[in-house]
């Protein structure tokens, strides 16, 4: 037994010795938690919840403006009544009941492919601001470039499992051709996970093209590669534009984010528990939709959390009901045996200020706690997603790296030696020298780079520096010593190509 112990003391201090000596720059795995999550609703309330929400997909009905997904609902024997599709909540369960409990999107670094669903998670960067902060923390329309920049240091930190896809709206770029050079970016500039522009049913077609040129047609129809989103407009409706993107996307195969678009109090009724059951109708009926396209496909239940200021109308982040809302929507959606998909680092503020960073760590301690699978938003955002600041980029980024050390739960692996630790150091002594602390130090407690944990006087020395300029002196840094992740010269000409005949075809003043 004493043998065994001590061989198998050995084997952690070698894989501890390896993790140490890996590169710094290495992608974190997808999180699988070890913590058990934040559940407030008793089995009886999620029933009466999803009573609920059947009860308003059978009897109030969600409108579909799109008549092909009109037709669709007709042959899968919803009741159709003008764009008004009420469904039963046995053909509903029995949609949903084919969508895959866990999804492995692979990447084109293999060694960067994720599964999330199954208690695992991925954290992704912010996608959508029209302006952003840059570098030297001005704040103006975003640009190409700056969605370059975005797409490298999503590719430089370690915290985040995606590269996403428009993090800023690259202003310069006529608007009909921003898809094709958005997605572009994404598979240019990482080999992480990425996802697809959803904007429209055409635009969704440009992407699969696009993807199917990288990995190959036949690997993309049966591996999952990127990740769309579509957005329901609450209460109850979605739209033409939106359900022809998932079309585009679930008839290929790929993972569609079903999100209702939640203004709590605005589109929603003024209080949480209603707000869910509602949200978890107009989810569940998209979800169901993407099995009508094509049974087995993966989707994840997805939503926007925000509530309305009662006095001005804005929405606010980081409130209370938001965290409850999340406890409860994943509640809900592991019920039905479905990943989920929520927001994380929501700020408000204008500047990357006290207010943006309690509101960004309100978010991201509830999604941990919550569970969500997919956590969408989780660097930059601010001003209500208005802008993505650069300098947030960054710590945000390592604000998931500490959520990710934080919800993996607590390591046992090296238990015994440290108790032996104990007995060799005795009363009155201290750890700072021993071998396990040496094997174990920079493991054992996350040292953040970017929060400065320094006295008051070495602070001083160092130039008084707060977190905007130590985070984009950071930045600055991770830049100029990228390296571009290789792509073949063949794939990245045939990719230049369809977006050069593509951008012939299409109007570039259009979606």
């Amino acid at each position: 037994m004493a043998m065994a112990a001590v061989a198998s003391r050995r084997g952690g201090r070698s894989a501890r010795r390896t993790l140490r000596t890996s590169r710094r720059d290495g992608m974190l795995p997808a999180l699988s938690y070890g913590l058990p999550f934040t559940e407030p609703l008793d089995p009886e309330q999620i029933a009466r919840i999803h009573e609920a929400s059947m009860a308003i997909l059978e009897e109030v009905g969600v409108d579909f403006r799109d008549p092909v997904a009109l037709e669709d609902w007709r042959r899968a024997g919803a009741r159709v009544a003008g764009e008004r599709v009420r469904l039963d909540r046995g053909l509903v369960m029995e949609l949903i009941a084919s969508i895959p409990s866990e999804i492995t999107l692979h990447a084109r670094d293999p060694e960067k492919t994720v599964s999330l669903g199954e208690g695992k998670a991925i954290f992704v960067p912010m996608t959508g601001a029209p302006f952003v902060r840059d570098l030297d923390d001005v704040r103006r329309y975003g640009t190409y470039e700056d969605l370059n920049v975005f797409h490298k240091l999503s590719h430089l930190s370690p915290g985040l499992q995606s590269s996403a896809h428009v993090i800023c709206e690259p202003m310069d770029i006529p608007v009909g051709h921003r898809h094709l050079w958005i997605t572009y970016s994404s598979m240019k500039h990482s080999d992480k996970t990425f996802m697809g522009m959803s904007t429209s049913g055409e635009n969704g077609e440009d992407v699969m093209a696009m993807v199917k040129i990288l990995f190959g047609e036949e690997h993309v129809d049966s591996h999952p590669v990127t990740v769309a989103n579509i957005n329901g407009n609450s209460p109850l409706v979605w739209d033409e534009t939106m359900l022809g993107a998932l079309r585009a996307f679930a008839r290929h195969n790929q993972p569609v984010l079903c999100s209702p678009f939640v203004l709590g109090g605005a589109n929603t009724p003024a209080s949480t528990v209603p707000a869910v059951a509602q949200l978890n109708a107009e989810a569940l009926s998209a979800l169901a939709y993407t099995q009508v396209v094509r049974k087995g496909a993966p989707a994840i239940y997805g939503h926007y959390l925000s509530t309305v200021s009662m006095a001005s109308g804005a929405p606010m982040a980081g409130t209370p009901e938001i965290a409850l809302m999340n406890f409860m929507i994943g509640q809900m959606a592991r019920f039905y045996e479905v990943p989920w998909r929520t927001s994380s680092n929501l700020g408000g503020a204008k500047t990357f200020d006290a207010q943006a960073g309690y509101e960004s760590a309100s978010t991201l301690m509830a999604t941990c706690l919550a569970g969500a699978n997919y956590i969408w938003h989780s660097a930059g955002w601010n001003e209500a997603g208005l802008h993505c600041s650069m300098a947030k980029f960054v710590v945000d980024a390592e604000q998931c790296a500490m959520a990710h050390r934080m919800a993996s739960g607590p390591r046992w692996d090296d238990f015994e030696e440290a108790l032996e630790a104990v007995r060799d150091i005795g009363p009155g002594g201290h750890y700072l020298g021993h071998p396990h602390t040496q094997e174990n130090f920079e493991r054992a407690f996350f040292m953040p780079q970017l929060l400065d944990n320094s006295s008051f006087e070495q602070w001083t020395a160092d130039g008084e520096q707060e977190i905007t300029e130590r985070a984009l002196a950071h930045a600055k840094k991770l830049l100029a010593d990228y390296e571009e992740p290789a792509l073949d010269p063949s794939t990245d000409e045939a990719l230049r190509d369809y977006i050069a005949r593509r951008e012939g075809e299409v109007r570039g003043d259009v979606a």
